[in-house]
């Protein structure tokens, strides 16, 4: 091979390194890589009892750390149960409980709890969700009208009221508590998909966590 040959494939292979090393720094990210939570977490993360939206043996869970007063759970509740639909029998969610605003909060989560075992539970948290702003309002909650708002999803009343009370719910309302401090959750919602944290924190964030999940179980 002649000088100018050789000077000619030198700079052919400088030239396709530079375009590889450019197309590596400047593709499209679909999610940021997030390592799943650490094994002391992994218990605190998901118990047995949380309820479930979805399939039972969805290959992706979605973990939602939910506040029925919240009004961001609120905004996002149409963007989860959208992503549900997207992916059918793919997802499921899990809900774990975090009172952060205070009364209404906790009876908000005892009326739920009340609803999954008369087997209203996801029409009441829809009804609870959309009138959220008459008995969440935070300047002024009205926890009353909680029971209320639930009958017209079709709770029976009279048997929640016992419900609420039984030593069951308040266990669940104690133990989704202290996993809510052993996580570090400080805001609502906050979301793990497959135990990997949501961040950064978005709606389009969160639906590529979600796609990125099921492509990698196959479904």
């Amino acid at each position: 091979m002649n000088r100018r040959a050789l000077m000619l494939s030198v700079v052919a292979v400088a030239v396709a390194v530079f375009a590889a090393a450019a197309w590596f720094t400047t593709r499209p990210a679909s999610v940021a890589a997030t390592a799943t939570v650490p094994p002391e977490q992994s218990e605190a993360l998901l118990r047995s009892y949380s309820p479930i939206l979805g399939p039972e043996d969805a290959p992706v869970t979605i973990v939602e750390f939910f506040d029925p007063a919240c009004e961001a759970c609120r905004a996002f509740y149409p963007v989860v149960k959208d992503i549900m639909a997207e992916h059918g029998d793919a997802v499921r969610v899990a809900i774990r409980y975090t009172p952060f605003h205070g009364e209404a909060s906790g009876e908000a989560i005892r009326v739920l709890e009340a609803a999954r075992m008369q087997d209203v539970y996801e029409p009441v948290m829809e009804a609870l969700l959309r009138e959220q702003p008459r008995w969440a309002s935070h300047g002024a909650p009205a926890p009353g009208l909680i029971l209320e708002v639930a009958a017209t999803a079709g709770l029976d009343v009279d048997a929640a009221r016992t419900q609420m009370l039984a030593p069951d719910v308040v266990a669940i309302l104690n133990q989704d508590r202290a996993d809510v401090e052993t996580m570090g959750v400080r805001q609502t919602p906050t979301f793990f998909v497959n135990g990997r944290p949501l961040d950064p924190f978005g709606e389009a964030e969160l639906r590529a966590l979600v796609a990125e999940e099921v492509a990698a179980s196959g479904s």
